[in-house]
């Protein structure tokens, strides 16, 4: 029987870098205390480990802070949010991982989530050799996490209330003494654990792998689900997998990226979504395009329909297994005409659902969502100007909390009571 509760809402803390020279830091620390004042379970930072043209220009250099230390300093200026931070397994020891993520639970007072990816690119600015394939980094990332969660344990909160007794401490502070395929380490890590428990794990995988990488270990899934179809499947196969490996249907809970433009009226939102890529040219789109899924359209018509029998194999190498997936998939099931490819979200952005229209055009599709089992809650990412984020906050989550489907006020101050992972 499925349990019900309200939606899990985070928020890409994200800002676009046009305020004072200097001032990026006080930007994102009023951006978190805002979503706290709404009662959002968490903020979240994504993380890039090469320097992307793109999303420099974007976001006007501001992508590349690093997530956790950012979350260290937004901590300190927050009180209940949960704080999730973004980690890879692919270029991280496990020691540092469990070292650091523990650190931020303790600065945070228990709020942290740990954003488990394995990176699809990067490798080159941490050694000579290519990207790992996809089955290696999740068998790498599966190990790590393992290790990680370990040296958690291997240092109990209890420790500190040894009162100094040696051998108390020597009883409960234990090496884990691993010896696997990618990692050895000895432990005990240096740090106890914090009383809060288990640092709440959240991934993105949507792969066939990551699919069962996702089901076996994450509390909440991070989700790439631009129509209702493609999320219900997905949340569906997921909770699943969660039951074939032992877990309750429950544990998933399915959190697609929310892209929204809010205006008071739906003609001033799409205004506001044209503007916001009105910068990617006809060519970008085409280069988009090929890189998604490595198929050049460039001899079509605006107009001529693209089918499926024009797909390149499904074998291929692409950047994103995912992301490919959702193109094919929407081509193969709508034929769609070369400019109606070229306006996707799977093609010009990151495949986030996109919500355009007035607040009450916003909760409608949010409930339409949850009510069909295609969505558990949602990660926030703002588009558009500050209009759109006032309205947000002013009239989207208050209707919500009317609807009683969020929260009108925090009933924990940790982000695992935020998920419900304590009841």
């Amino acid at each position: 029987m499925t349990t019900k509760r309200h939606l899990i809402i985070g928020m890409h803390l994200v800002v676009n870098g046009e305020g004072k020279k200097g001032a990026l830091i006080d930007e994102q620390i009023a951006f978190a205390k805002r979503a706290e004042a709404a009662k959002l379970d968490f903020v979240f930072k994504a993380d890039y480990l090469i320097a992307h043209p793109e999303l420099i220009a974007k976001m006007k250099g501001t992508v590349g802070l690093d997530p956790s230390f950012l979350m260290a300093t937004v901590a300190r200026e927050t009180k209940q949010i949960g704080l999730v931070t973004t980690v890879s397994t692919s270029f991280n020891p496990p020691y540092i991982i469990a070292r650091q993520l523990q650190s931020l639970n303790w600065i945070s007072e228990g709020r942290l989530g740990w954003n488990l990816v394995t990176s699809i690119d990067g490798a080159s600015n941490f050694s000579n050799e290519l990207m790992p394939s996809s089955e290696e980094r999740y068998a790498k990332a599966s190990e790590c996490k393992d290790v990680v969660q370990r040296l958690w344990h291997s240092n109990p909160f209890e420790i500190l209330e040894a009162n100094g007794d040696l051998e108390k401490i020597k009883e409960l502070v234990k090496p884990i003494n691993h010896d696997g395929e990618y990692f050895h380490v000895k432990g005990p890590l240096n740090i106890p654990m914090h009383p809060a428990g288990d640092i709440p794990l959240f991934q993105a995988g949507a792969s066939d792998i990551g699919r069962q990488f996702a089901a076996a270990v994450s509390n909440a899934i991070f989700a790439a689900t631009p129509d209702i179809e493609v999320g219900i499947e997905l949340r569906n196969d997921l909770r699943k997998r969660a039951v074939e490996l032992g877990r309750s249907a429950d544990d998933m809970r399915l959190l697609p990226g929310l892209y929204f433009f809010i205006g008071d009226t739906y003609e001033e939102a799409l205004e506001m979504h044209r503007k916001a890529h009105e910068h990617l040219t006809i060519e970008r789109r085409y280069i988009a395009l090929e890189s998604v899924i490595g198929m050049d359209i460039r001899h079509l018509a605006l107009m001529d329909c693209v089918t499926a029998n024009m797909l390149p194999p499904e074998n291929q190498k692409v950047r994103s297994k995912t992301h490919a997936h959702l193109v094919r998939r929407y081509i193969i099931e709508n034929e769609p005409t070369v400019e109606e490819l070229l306006e996707r979200p799977e093609v010009i952005g990151s495949a986030h659902l996109v919500a355009i229209g007035a607040p009450q055009d916003i909760v409608n599709q949010i409930v339409k969502f949850y009510e069909k089992g295609a969505m558990d809650g949602f990660i926030a990412v703002p588009g558009g100007p500050a209009k759109s984020l006032d309205l947000f906050f002013s009239d989207v989550i208050p209707n919500l909390v009317e609807r009683g489907l969020f929260r009108a006020d925090y009933e924990g101050s940790t982000l695992r009571s935020h998920l419900g992972l304590d009841v």
